[in-house]
């Protein structure tokens, strides 16, 4: 520690620390334009210059370390007059049109001037002009280069944090430039993170402009429903219209930064695809009906299936309130406890809890990620978890940690990586099978005699850890670290072999501990709440508090509190939700939020199994593909229209806030629930939302003591499990055979990432078409090249879409976004098979003419089975 004395105030510091930042700790207002904290100091814009004693110039204190004993002045007359002339150089060349300018009333440039500029400015020469109109770099950014003040936020926040390096400058001095390299933001993520740190207006929101001035908005600061990585965010509404996302610097995991889908994606809130009304199913087709008319008819049916089995589907992306109550309803109510919360694969739990269990870190990702050493497994950080992927690369370049990545997918962090070690799909178990051995072989001397056998008698092979060099580097990169961290991407659930994934994982992180490298792991969840769902309990063998249903003491426990019986057997997820269906046990099967038809592999089995269901009860916001298969359609509130609270990646618990009211005819989901429960005479207690937090904070160990007042802007921390974890190895995964042929594989995209992002009008200006992605030389052998139409098929369906080669996507994969409706991804794919053997070629013109007629041209049941407005 040193000592510094600033404006009479002392304190002591870490060694490294700036002048601005020890000047900060005590409250004193240092002006800055270059500066943010996050980046590299550049100490261009000379707004902090301070005086030191011993120092006969003015020094920039956001690029001055601190020395011990060192004394400084902040608020001299030299550093006054300096600061006042290096505002007049600015206003020189700044366009004085504050009265259109999106960002009057927020301007930085307009506040330094207040409080530190010159009263009248002695320049007279003509201001200087780059171009007479703004430009438009994309469809959501707009530039007018003559307000820039040349500090390089929105550049370093590109290259440095991003790592899209979309933005840079021409020229030199004065007549420096920013701009996108061709005039065009080609290569940008559109994530808007460069309007968002703009001191001026130089770089504004194109969607934004001129609708609307800071004091006329009405802001709420809620959570992103896109992503589990949980990004605070700041809505904008104008005379209850949706206008605008921002993202505050002090608030968040994600502190200034948002991604494209945060940022630009929350207009799907404004969607023309609302279910406006109830509706009921007569004569084979849909039509709009009242509440009480739809109570009427599914209180006849409800009747009429009581003796057959239930079941629940209900979404990751519902706040935990509607999720624990959910659940509730289907254990107390329905009597059931088939129940799951994903349309897109069923978890593991025997070896997914244990895991949950003992290792999962529920700590902010800043510190979980400030261990030297971070393993990515699975996914594409980049295009899932993009605001987590700007943490990766914060602590990479400004903390010097090593990143390692195992997947089958390329991604945008490989450059910043230490390792990359390229899977195939599937062989993810053999794989780190494979790296546990190599532990255990090369670190031998660290771990006891028994421990050895113990590792070599369940992993085994320890020569197959040497099959390749990156397998060896990232061998040696955890054994060489002092502290390792594991990223898991969910999105390896949906592989056959997610078990066997989810064990070896769990053998890593046990090697880990035992080796003293004290491991953190965490999910990156690509479902806002999906934590929160497995925490409210809406899986089939567990309970709140992710307590087994056959445990008597936690069953009592909540028996008690709900004055209900609970079956006592687990019950099915939704695999063997759609056997029960296709084999006609099924009588009332509820779908809250979710739509399983579009992606559940293997469309047409979906299909038949939601239509062999003898009652489909649909819950949702906007008209899916399941509603339109359902008998009762119930129109819900959407994102932005109940309040509730959220649990992230991190195990954060953070508060989504209301800013609008329902449309149309849509109920708080809490308020369906209970329209359910009183048709089967029966009522849900409590059923108010702060109620259910309260009593969640009772019955969910992780939640206790937690109250909604206590959350705060950043939230608050659920509980570790205190249950140790399982001892013992589990045994090595069969030898992975690499398949022949090309292989499909999916997941999401940067524009898109669910059903909700598609209904965004913002976001499907800026998205890619859908397109099908694989490796360079393997389109050239196939005669197809960027941009051409092609087939892509496999033994179930085919879809055409354009492609899009990458000399870096690895051979034998295909690789198609799931989050696109038009191309029903699913349909191509088989229950239980992943990836999907397919093949690929260019499409004929018949087949191009008809792929332009959209995707009426594939259209099913869901419009065919509709009257009148929904």
């Amino acid at each position: 520690m040193v000592r510094i004395t600033i404006d009479a105030q002392s304190l002591e510091v870490e060694a490294g620390s700036t002048v601005l930042q020890a000047a900060q700790r005590l409250g004193i207002d240092v002006p800055t334009f270059c500066y943010l904290e996050r980046l590299p100091p550049l100490a261009s814009c000379r707004m902090c210059l301070v005086e030191i004693e011993g120092l006969r110039r003015l020094q920039p204190s956001c690029a001055t370390a601190v020395t011990d004993g060192m004394v400084v002045r902040t608020n001299t007359p030299l550093i006054d007059e300096t600061r006042s002339s290096m505002l007049d150089m600015l206003l020189a060349n700044h366009p004085l049109d504050c009265p259109i300018c999106d960002k009057g009333g927020e301007c930085e440039l307009q506040d330094m001037v207040m409080d530190y500029g010159p009263r009248r400015s002695e320049f007279r020469d003509p201001k200087r002009v780059f171009h007479s109109r703004d430009i438009r770099l994309s469809p959501v950014i707009i530039m007018n280069v003559n307000r820039c003040i040349q500090c390089q936020r929105c550049v370093r926040m590109c290259e440095e944090v991003v790592g899209a390096v979309a933005l840079g400058t021409v020229e030199k001095g004065m007549d420096t430039a920013v701009t996108g390299f061709e005039g065009s933001l080609a290569s940008c993520d559109q994530c808007g993170n460069c309007v968002q740190v703009c001191p001026v207006g130089a770089l504004m929101s194109f969607p934004y402009r001129y609708k609307a001035r800071p004091w006329d908005l009405a802001e709420t600061d809620t959570i992103c429903p896109h992503c589990g990585t949980g990004c605070q965010l700041t809505v904008g509404a104008r005379k209850g219209e949706f206008m605008r996302v921002r993202s505050k610097p002090e608030h968040g995991v994600n502190r200034e930064t948002l991604c494209v889908r945060g940022r630009f994606g929350l207009d799907f809130v404004e969607s023309r695809d609302r279910i406006k009304r109830p509706m009921i199913r007569r004569d084979g087709v849909l039509v709009p009906v009242s509440w009480s008319e739809a109570g009427d008819h599914l209180r006849r049916r409800l009747a009429a299936v009581e003796n057959k089995a239930a079941g629940g589907l209900a979404s990751a992306r519902l706040p935990n309130e509607v999720l624990y109550q959910f659940q509730k309803l289907m254990r107390t109510v329905f009597r059931t406890n088939n129940i799951d919360c994903s349309s897109r694969w069923s978890a593991p739990f025997d070896t997914l809890g244990p895991l949950l269990g003992g290792f999962y870190t529920r700590a902010p990702l800043q510190e979980v990620i400030d261990k030297d050493c971070v393993l990515v497994i699975g996914g594409n950080v980049t295009e899932e978890n993009p605001v987590t992927e700007y943490l990766l690369r914060d602590a990479v370049r400004q903390r010097q940690a090593g990143l390692l990545l195992l997947s089958a997918r390329p991604s945008r962090l490989d450059a910043d990586a230490r390792v990359v070690l390229r899977v195939p799909p599937g062989g993810e178990a053999a794989s780190l099978a494979a790296v546990v051995a190599g532990l255990a072989a090369a670190a031998g001397e660290n771990l006891s005699g028994e421990t050895i056998d113990a590792v070599g008698a369940t992993i085994g092979r320890p020569s197959e850890s040497a099959g390749s060099e990156e397998s060896d580097r990232l061998v040696a990169g955890l054994r060489d670290s002092r502290g390792v961290t594991v990223l898991v991407s969910v999105g390896l659930l949906r592989s056959p072999e997610a078990r066997a994934m989810l064990q070896q994982v769990s053998n890593l992180l046990q090697a880990l501990r035992m080796l003293g490298k004290d491991p953190a792991m965490q999910f990156l969840f690509d479902r806002a709440n999906q934590m929160g769902a497995w925490d409210m309990g809406v899986l089939p063998a567990t309970l709140p508090g992710l307590r087994a249903v056959t445990d008597d003491s936690a069953r009592a426990t909540h028996e008690g509190a709900w004055d209900a019986e609970i079956p006592s057997e687990p019950g099915a997820n939704l695999d063997a939700i759609l056997d029960l269906c296709v084999d006609g046990r099924m009588g009332a099967l509820y779908v809250a939020g979710t739509d399983p038809l579009l992606a559940y592999p293997d469309r047409d089995f979906v299909k038949r199994a939601l239509g062999a269901a003898d009652l489909l009860i649909v819950q949702d916001t906007f008209l899916t593909d399941t509603a339109g298969l359902a008998e009762v359609v119930l129109p819900a509130a959407g994102y932005g229209e109940e309040a509730g609270t959220f649990t992230n990646n991190e195990g954060r618990i953070q508060t989504l806030r209301k800013f609008r009211a329902p449309a149309f005819e849509a109920r708080g989901n809490l308020e369906v629930f209970e329209f359910v429960a009183a048709l089967r005479r029966q009522v849900l207690k409590p059923s108010m939302q702060g109620e259910i937090f309260d009593e969640i904070a009772r019955l969910v160990p992780a939640y206790q003591g937690l109250t909604p007042d206590g959350l705060g802007a950043d939230g608050a921390f659920t509980q570790a499990d205190p249950t140790p974890p399982a001892s013992g190895f589990y045994p090595a995964p069969p030898t992975f055979e690499v398949r022949d042929g090309l292989m499909l594989v999916t997941g999401d995209c940067l524009f898109h990432n669910g059903y909700l992002s598609e209904r965004s009008e913002i976001l499907n200006t800026v998205a890619d078409d859908p397109y099908v992605e694989m490796n360079a030389q393997e389109a050239q052998q196939l005669g197809i090249s960027d941009g051409d139409q092609v087939v892509v098929r496999s033994a179930q369906g085919e879809l055409t879409a354009k492609l899009k080669v990458n000399r870096r996507f690895p051979r034998g994969l295909v690789f198609v976004p799931e989050n696109y409706r038009a191309l029903r991804l699913n349909g191509l794919m088989r229950r239980g098979e992943y990836p999907c053997p397919v093949e690929v070629q260019k499409a004929h013109a018949a087949f191009e003419i008809d792929a332009q007629a959209g995707p009426a041209a594939n259209a099913d049941d869901l419009g065919q089975g509709m009257a009148g407005s929904p």
